[in-house]
């Protein structure tokens, strides 16, 4: 049984070029977008986005071609955004945190005919060009790369026309717009395929559940290529309201940001909600009280929610519900009390049901997994780039396997309990065990390696690697994580290290990770924090 959110009260299938005539028409002279203090009409975004559009048509960009962009926050990132899926093509965003193999995976993998990098990355992508035979050409902000690799390299401003008109594409509801790629928990990182309509979909209908409207100014601080930004960036178009982007999240400097924006909505995550609660009162606090009418995010606790409201003067605190990639979002807050552990109750336009073992439908409350399938057309993920195999394996009986586990009460409030999938969460970031260690399995001295998850003290995981050495290799833990360093994004260097003669195996030879999670750190595990090392970007 499942209990509706509510009407979604625009059933008809969109495509970005729609929504941004739309937007134009009705709000041409209104505030759209601030980055870090850089401002945009919905009138001046659209002049930009199609100028963008038409500079990249003329380098050869066509509907269909993938655009990959490794970009610091920035308008330049939005626009491109707005400007690739307007005129038909793919944006295909890269964690700016990526190098190695973890770059040429998804580089490789999405086929991008051009990237958009900043010019301090951009020596990470010509490095690999050799490996990547369908990129062309690279366009950089800033500095410029010291070696092309083979690529036609030029400035971003090489795209830039002078031409704003509409760029008259007449992109289908159902036409591929992004590749957002997954975690790749169980083996390489897939490209999720996402639709128009089912881009602009993605957060939409979770800033209806948390009453934000059009005249809202929305707040938040996350990166550009995690979908949960860009869906806000869609969702304020669709809305008419204001988004506002900063480039980082400061304790001191943010009831100043609020104040400067004049923002009347706030998005969050994890750590941000403790670490403003128990920040010391400011000036710029007391006169933006009661000013934040709305604040939501994950996790957010009913605890959490009443102390922000209570310092803070805010009517609406939430959790932001449930989603992933594939279908976001699953769960929403439909504006009514429901249990304070609950994730909230299934969209109106996806069924969402729990299945036991053998694919059988779970009693009130019994966990399972969780399943969906749409209602309605084009509101969820068409499967995975270039991996038929990989996206009939989870589309199993015409539902969509989330690979979670959740249980749902006799009115329809879902639970999430626990994740099948053996990937871990750290800085924010979810991180791919395979492909970390595919990363340590490059070390000469590493014969055998099993990356996982470790309790940690705080809200997200610690990361352990379980290295079985090569006979007569002779090293230390702190001379393979210093190396690690150079291999990995920030957030995938473990904190912890342990050497072993063999791992936990099972009778097919699989690695027993659970066996590893839970010893956790033994009496010869090595601690990097311990050590002095620190890691940052």
């Amino acid at each position: 049984m499942t209990a509706a959110l509510g009407t979604f009260d625009n059933p008809d299938a969109k495509t970005v070029p729609q929504l941004m005539a739309t937007a134009v028409a009705n709000w041409p002279h209104k505030l759209f977008l601030d980055v870090d203090g850089e401002q945009l009409t919905f009138a001046q975004t659209s002049a930009r986005a199609n100028r963008i559009g038409h500079g990249l048509t003329k380098l050869g960009i066509a509907p269909g071609d993938r655009v990959a962009a490794m970009l610091d926050t920035s308008m330049d990132n939005i626009i491109l955004w707005l400007a690739v899926t307007s005129m038909g093509a793919v944006m295909v965003p890269m964690n700016t945190a990526f190098k190695g193999e973890f770059l040429r995976h998804q580089l490789g993998d999405s086929g991008a005919k051009l990237i958009v990098t900043e010019g301090h990355y951009a020596d990470r992508v010509t490095a690999l060009t050799g490996d990547l035979p369908e990129l062309e050409r690279l366009l950089y902000r800033g500095a410029a790369p010291a070696v092309k690799g083979g690529l036609r390299v030029d400035p971003f401003t090489k795209a830039d026309s002078d031409d704003e008109s509409a760029l008259g594409v007449a992109a289908g509801p159902g036409d591929l717009a992004a590749l957002i790629y997954t975690s790749g928990t169980t083996g390489p990182s897939k490209g999720c395929m996402l639709g128009q309509n089912a881009l602009l979909n993605a957060g939409y209908p979770m800033l209806l559940s948390q009453t934000v409207t059009g005249v809202d100014t929305l707040w938040c601080a996350l990166p550009l290529f995690h979908l949960a930004a860009v869906s806000l960036v869609f969702g304020m178009l669709q809305l008419g309201g204001t988004f506002v982007l900063a480039s980082r999240f400061s304790v001191s400097g943010f009831w100043a940001e609020i104040e400067r924006s004049g923002a009347t909505a706030i998005f969050a995550l994890s750590t941000m909600f403790p670490l403003l609660i128990e920040a010391p009162e400011t000036e710029d606090e007391k006169r933006c009280h009661g000013k934040v009418r709305a604040v939501f995010g994950v996790p957010f606790l009913k605890e959490m929610q009443d102390r922000w409201k209570d310092r803070f003067g805010m009517t609406h605190a939430a959790p932001a519900g449930y989603g992933m990639t594939e279908c976001c979002p699953i769960c929403q807050y439909p504006g009514r009390e429901i249990p304070g552990a609950s994730t909230g109750v299934a969209v109106d336009y996806l069924e969402v049901r729990i299945f036991a073992e053998d694919d059988r439908e779970a009693s009130p409350n019994e966990p399972g997994e969780i399943v969906v399938r749409p209602k309605i057309p084009h509101v969820m993920s068409q499967g995975y780039w270039r991996r038929p195999e990989a996206t009939a394996e989870v589309w199993r009986d015409l539902w969509f396997h989330t690979g979670d586990i959740g249980k749902m009460d006799e009115d329809g409030h879902l639970y999430f309990v626990d994740r099948k999938k053996d990937y871990m969460r750290n800085r924010g970031e979810n991180v791919s065990s395979f492909e970390v260690e595919g990363a340590f399995r490059q070390h000469p001295s590493v014969a055998d390696v099993a990356v996982h998850a470790v309790k940690s003290a705080l809200s997200e995981d610690d990361i352990k690697a379980t290295i079985v050495l090569r006979e007569g290799a002779s090293t230390t833990e702190e001379e393979i994580l210093r190396w690690s360093i150079g291999q990995l994004p920030y957030f995938a260097v473990p904190r912890y290290i342990e050497f072993r003669d063999d791992l936990p195996r099972n009778a097919v030879n699989r690695v027993l990770k659970y066996e590893l999670r839970a010893e956790g750190v033994t009496a010869t595990t090595w601690d990097r924090e311990a050590a002095g090392i620190k890691v940052t970007r």
